[in-house]
């Protein structure tokens, strides 16, 4: 068998020669060992409905209670234009450099390798804690249905079931992705259509119209502004995984048109399952609904099962347990494919120890899958502390890692423009622009971070100290690792003129699908917005 060991330096040809259209078209990528066997439908699901999980559907039910029907629109609205910013400047590098490392190894290339490498780890951490509630939701489900297996043996099972999964290969991931993603669309177009029957009094035995009841009493907002604050961290851990495509770009076959319509793509995303969702869960269920805030169950904390409870089926819970536990195989499947290649490019690129850089012959990182798989361990805080309160502290751990990450996407893009013009490049020539830059970049920057300072202002009145420091440790810990790893390695800031350009540029494996994606003067014509919305979908 095969086995694959990289340097950690960029290849010194650029793209127009041979040796590197050679490279174009390898099934295994030359930099980094991974397969490029993604397919476009693949990276498309994953951008429309990949990663919603459980953090969507249980954890919104949290966001409610804490702030309310407008203040959970309020916080989905926000952080959604914010994620649009973020992919608008990812799109534009991605497309551009779909080759190993994504974002964490062009932080490293456009501003400096200790930005990369604190970046990188914040990246890996999200996943981490996103994959130990995953593991959490879906060892409390089955608790919740048979509680002759304890907490910990639901744990070890799904533990040695995803392993073995991953261990298949990208395809193997990618084909799973896209029909769990159908599902979990169907599903959730299943729950709006109730929620509109629901609301005009179509249900069968519904003596009245439920309408904008719950916008009245409670009514829309739970504690003011405070609520609508509080909102915001749970939002970002919804919307967190809307950069993955960027991860996956290396392992997609044809980048050069899956990573443009992924991106456009995740617009709908944003406003059909989010911002969808907010309206519906707002609609259809109590912002102080008792399940909410106790229940014996996780699934009693979705707003889905209070509203079918109310609506007057009792069982809905288990209907419920069943679609998440669905997207709970979803999500945590991509939480470990996401953060294992995050370590597998930060271990190629001197960022990580060396022997996470190791891929056998089908392309799949053994022991990053192994290493971020362990992770999950982290769900077991739920025999000691319960299952609400650790999806509590791990969401908020995660959630400001979320918006410094984003913060670091902007802030590179913005990096890679100012060398592009330096080097008297123009922006037309690039493959995919970004929408309204420079505004766009600089609102993404200073939007994350100024969520990151106030997301647990909270917890100071009245003071908590261990939720502040749930809060914010993460916050001191980035600018450690930057700092530290640049101290001790005396890194430095890379000049405008002195940042490679061209390394990491490659052309698709499949050229035939380039015929449906505009090319050269082509692409500069304006579609009309009918045409334009059709080719998205």
């Amino acid at each position: 068998m095969e086995h694959h060991k990289f340097s950690n330096d960029f290849p010194e040809e650029a793209p127009s020669t041979s040796g590197n259209r050679d490279n174009d078209f390898q099934r295994i990528d030359p930099t980094s060992g991974v397969k490029r066997g993604l397919k476009t439908r693949h990276l498309s699901m994953m951008a429309l409905a990949g990663i919603i999980g459980p953090g969507l559907l249980v954890g919104a039910g949290g966001a409610l209670a804490n702030g309310g029907p407008a203040s959970l629109l309020i916080g989905f609205g926000v952080i959604g234009i914010i994620a649009f910013s973020i992919m608008q400047s990812l799109g534009e590098l991605t497309t551009l450099y779909p080759t190993g490392g994504a974002f964490t190894q062009l932080s490293d290339r456009f501003v400096d390798k200790a930005f990369g490498v604190a970046v990188g780890w914040n990246y890996w951490l999200i996943w981490g804690c996103v994959l130990a509630n995953e593991y959490n939701v879906v060892s409390s489900i089955l608790v919740f249905w048979s509680d002759k297996v304890p907490l910990w043996g639901y744990f070890l099972i799904f533990w040695f079931f995803f392993l073995g999964f991953q261990m298949l290969g990208v395809e193997s991931f990618g084909e799973a992705e896209f029909w769990l993603a159908l599902v979990k669309l169907a599903g959730l177009c299943v729950y709006f259509i109730f929620g509109i029957i629901y609301a005009s009094g179509g249900l069968i035995g519904q003596k009245e119209a439920l309408r904008f009841r719950y916008w009245h009493d409670p009514g829309p907002f739970v504690s003011g502004f405070r609520g609508v604050a509080s909102v915001f961290v749970f939002c970002s851990t919804f919307y967190a995984g809307v950069e993955s495509v960027a991860v996956a770009a290396t392992e997609t076959k044809n980048p050069a048109v899956a990573v443009p319509l992924a991106i456009r793509q995740v617009f709908w995303r944003i406003l059909f399952i989010y911002m969808g969702s907010a309206f519906f869960f707002g609609l259809t269920c109590p912002s102080n609904a008792e399940g909410l805030v106790s229940g014996s169950s996780r699934a009693l904390k979705s707003p889905m099962t209070i509203a079918i409870q109310n609506a007057g089926w009792e069982g809905g819970v288990h209907l419920v347990n069943a679609f998440i536990f669905i997207t709970v195989l979803s999500a945590a499947n991509s939480s470990i494919y996401i953060g294992s290649r995050t370590l597998l490019f930060m271990a190629q690129d001197g960022k990580a120890p060396r022997f996470l850089g190791y891929t056998n012959g089908r392309g799949v990182p053994v022991y990053a899958i192994i290493l971020t798989n362990l992770f999950g361990v982290l769900s077991m805080m739920n025999v000691s502390t319960g299952g609400g309160k650790a999806y509590s502290y791990i969401v908020n751990l995660s959630g400001v890692s979320t918006f410094l990450v984003w913060g670091a996407i902007s802030w590179t893009h913005i990096r890679f423009r100012q060398a592009w013009s330096a080097q008297g490049r123009l922006p037309d020539e690039l493959p995919f622009k970004s929408l309204w830059y420079p505004w766009n970049a600089y609102f993404g920057l200073f939007a994350n971070i100024f969520l990151a300072l106030v997301q647990g202002w909270t917890t100071l009145s009245p003071f908590d100290a261990g939720t502040f420091v749930d809060a914010y440790i993460l916050l001191p810990l980035f600018f450690i690792i930057w700092f530290g790893y640049k101290f001790v390695f005396k890194t430095k800031f890379h000049g405008k003129y002195e940042i490679d350009l061209d390394a990491g540029r490659r052309k698709d494996l499949d050229r035939r699908e380039l015929l449906d994606e505009p090319s050269g003067e082509q692409r500069q014509v304006k579609l009309p917005i009918w045409k334009r919305l059709w080719r998205d979908i």
